[in-house]
C-alpha cells in the first residue's frame, strides 16, 4: 500500500487543527513518520509505555480498556482525523487504553518530544488540543451518566445515532460504519446476546433494519425518542 506524501498528511492534519498555521504543521511533519497497519493490529496496549501519540490519516480503530473479567469496554471508535495517545504523552504515564485497528489504517506517529515542543511553542495548537481533550472528557462524563441512568435499549439507540452523526449514512439510511455485534455490545456496555435481542426489538418496531454487520436507520425521530 502506497503511503500518502507529506503534503496530503499536512492537509489532513489541517482539517482537524483548522486554526494552526500551515508552517507549524509542516514543521511538525518533519519529525513524524507514517506507517500502514493491517486490520486487527494493536497500535499499543493498555499499561504499556508509549513514546509518542498517533494521528489517524485513514481507517478506523477501536479504543478500549479490558476489565478484570477479560471483557473489553470500548471507550470510543476512532476515525480519520482523530488523534490519540496524547494523554499518556503529556502526563508521562502508561497508556490507559488499548488501540486496535478495525480496518487497514495509515497512522502518523508523533514522538513525545515533538508533541511537547508543539504544545509549548504553539498557543493555537495547545488550545485546539485542549478542545479535543475537553470533548473526550465530556463524552466520558456523558457515558458514565448514561450507564447509571439509561436503559440498555436507550444506550443502543443513542449509539446508533452517534454512528450516523460521526461516520455518516448512505442515502437509504445504512450506517457507513459497521462493527461486529461483539464490539457494538462492548461499546453499549451489555452482553452480546442482549444486544442482539434489542436489535430485534428495534427491528420489530420498524426503527432499524439489520443485515449482517450493516444496520439501516429507518426512523431517526423514533430512535431519538428512545435515546432520550
Amino acid at each position: 500500500m502506497l503511503l500518502p506524501d507529506t503534503t496530503a498528511c499536512i492537509q489532513k492534519f489541517k482539517e482537524t487543527f483548522r486554526n494552526v498555521p500551515l508552517q507549524e504543521i509542516a514543521s511538525l511533519f518533519q519529525e513524524t513518520s507514517l506507517q500502514h497497519y493491517k486490520k486487527g493490529t494493536f497500535i499499543y496496549r493498555e499499561n504499556t509505555h508509549i513514546s509518542g501519540c498517533y494521528f489517524l490519516y485513514s481507517g478506523t480503530v477501536k479504543i478500549f480498556q479490558t476489565g478484570q473479567t477479560g471483557k473489553d469496554q470500548i471507550i470510543r471508535f476512532g476515525k480519520e482525523g482523530d488523534i490519540f495517545g496524547f494523554r499518556s504523552v503529556i502526563r508521562n504515564e502508561p497508556a490507559c487504553t488499548s488501540v486496535e485497528t478495525l480496518s487497514d489504517c495509515v497512522l502518523c506517529y508523533i514522538p513525545n518530544t515533538t508533541m511537547t515542543r508543539m504544545l509549548m511553542q504553539s498557543h493555537v495548537f495547545s488550545y485546539e488540543m485542549m478542545q479535543i481533550a475537553c470533548k473526550e472528557l465530556g463524552d466520558a462524563n456523558r457515558y458514565i451518566r448514561e450507564i447509571a441512568q439509561k436503559s440498555v435499549k436507550s444506550r443502543l439507540a443513542e449509539v446508533l445515532l452517534i454512528f450516523a452523526d460521526e461516520f455518516g449514512t448512505e442515502p437509504d439510511g445504512t450506517l457507513r460504519f459497521n462493527v461486529t455485534r461483539e464490539d457494538l455490545s462492548n461499546f453499549v456496555g451489555t452482553a452480546t446476546e442482549t444486544l442482539i435481542r434489542l436489535l430485534s426489538e428495534l427491528k420489530a418496531e420498524g426503527l432499524v433494519e439489520s443485515r449482517g454487520r450493516k444496520i439501516t436507520l429507518l426512523n431517526i425521530p423514533g430512535l431519538k425518542k428512545i435515546a432520550e
